[in-house]
């Protein structure tokens, strides 16, 4: 229960007290192990994943959104990958670029100069219009109120779930219980919009033609890709403000960079190479607040993950949250130092999971980097965001790790 009620906590606490493995009893003739080492990481999604699937805990999460490319498994995972993964190749990725800086230019140049803001709430607004318009030919601006509602509602119950017996986690006990089914039943009538009502956007496009999606493959589908597309990178993106805020050197180092690059102009999908501590402040934000905060896996058969040894039917738990911040790996983890990811590095590859790993490593990884650098590069071209005095910015961590509420920042236009 007290995992339940502060997830980061908990795992903080186990770690500091038991190390970096960790094993919990959790309920009749189970256990959970919490793993935080990069090569804890690596055998489970990588070098062993054919005896790893998603963990019991994405039960609830399976309820809600369906059998999408993140909760399915087996061969309805395997072909929703190979019809999506397409859409989101390199080479169709640079191509998103500017419907990505036009929608977030116009986002920003609707904020007055010098009043406070919910940072997060703009963001979600803006990343879920970038979404709905680049990959659904959708404008989605004016939904994200109510998405952003629904979706709370959701994690919070998905959350929840997790801890009700396995037939209880069903879609139909979520639409029955106050609240829960009238967000289910507006994040549905959304997607139905998007579906019905789309002139564009290459990825609906794809997964129409293609065919090979019934009519509820298609809306579950779309519902992730919607949601887990705007979500993470709105969560992301609020930190890095967050951050920029606290580090005031950081952020006029990355001013600098903007400026020299742009010259005075928008950017495009080729500047990002050309904009590596841009990059490097995000990919630092994420180290410290990754969005998908924990990777949660169920052992098929017994196991030696590293020289820990699992019996069958465990349930593993590899938080990007814990191995972001080993101290062996990251020294000062708590510190926000975006110099980590100037340059070559020896740390391992599985040391920094951001988006995952494995062959389920996010398939919009590509995209929501993009998007996020040219994001980012768009508002501090031009504005600076600031925190308001005495604020601090508290953690919820359900699905994804987000700010527990509004962000209120003050915005500046930059001379």
């Amino acid at each position: 229960m007290r995992m339940a009620r502060d997830p980061l906590g908990t795992y903080g606490a186990l770690g500091r007290r038991y190390g970096d493995a960790v094993r919990v009893p959790f309920g009749v003739g189970r256990a959970l192990y919490v793993l935080s080492r990069p090569e804890y990481a690596e055998h489970v999604l990588v070098a062993n994943q054919a005896n790893y699937v998603k963990a019991f805990t994405y039960r609830p999460l399976r309820a809600v959104l369906g059998e999408g490319l993140l909760t399915s498994e087996g061969e309805t995972w395997r072909r929703h990958r190979r019809v999506v993964q397409p859409v989101f190749a390199q080479r169709h990725v640079v191509g998103f670029g500017p419907q990505i800086v036009e929608t977030a230019a116009a986002a920003v140049a609707r904020w007055p100069d010098g009043v406070l803001l919910d940072a997060a709430g703009e963001l979600r607004r803006m990343t879920l219009d970038i979404v709905g318009r680049a990959l659904f030919g959708s404008a989605l601006a004016g939904e994200a109120e109510r998405t952003g509602r629904s979706l709370e509602l959701l994690q919070r119950g998905a959350v929840a779930g997790t801890f009700l017996p396995g037939a209880a986690a069903k879609r139909g006990v979520y639409q029955r219980v106050p609240g829960l089914g009238g967000a289910l039943g507006q994040l549905d009538g959304l997607v139905q919009r998007v579906i019905k009502g789309s002139s564009g956007g290459e990825l609906l496009q794809l997964l129409k033609e293609r065919g090979e999606f019934s009519e509820a493959e298609l809306h579950d589908e779309v519902l992730t890709l919607l949601l887990a597309g705007h979500e993470t990178t709105a969560a992301s993106l609020a930190w890095t403000f967050v951050l920029l805020s606290r580090y005031p050197a950081a952020r006029e180092r990355l001013e600098q960079e903007v400026d020299e690059v742009l010259g005075g102009r928008e950017p495009r999908a080729e500047d990002v190479d050309r904009l590596p501590w841009t990059k490097a402040v995000l990919e630092e934000a994420m180290r410290i607040y990754p969005p998908a905060w924990t990777i949660e896996r169920d052992a098929l058969e017994e196991d030696d993950i590293a020289g820990v040894r699992v019996p069958a039917g465990s349930t593993i738990a590899v938080p990007p949250y814990l191995l972001h911040r080993n101290v062996e790996v990251w020294p000062n983890p708590e510190g926000f130092q975006p110099e980590r990811f100037m340059g070559e590095t020896e740390r391992s590859r599985y040391a920094y999971l951001p988006f995952g790993g494995g062959r389920r490593i996010c398939v919009g990884a590509g995209f929501a980097m993009l998007e996020a650098v040219l994001v980012l590069a768009t508002v501090s071209r031009t504005h600076r965001l600031d925190l308001a005095p005495g604020i601090k910015v508290p953690m919820r961590a359900e699905i994804t790790l987000r700010p527990a509420g509004p962000v209120p920042m003050r915005v500046t236009r930059r001379a």
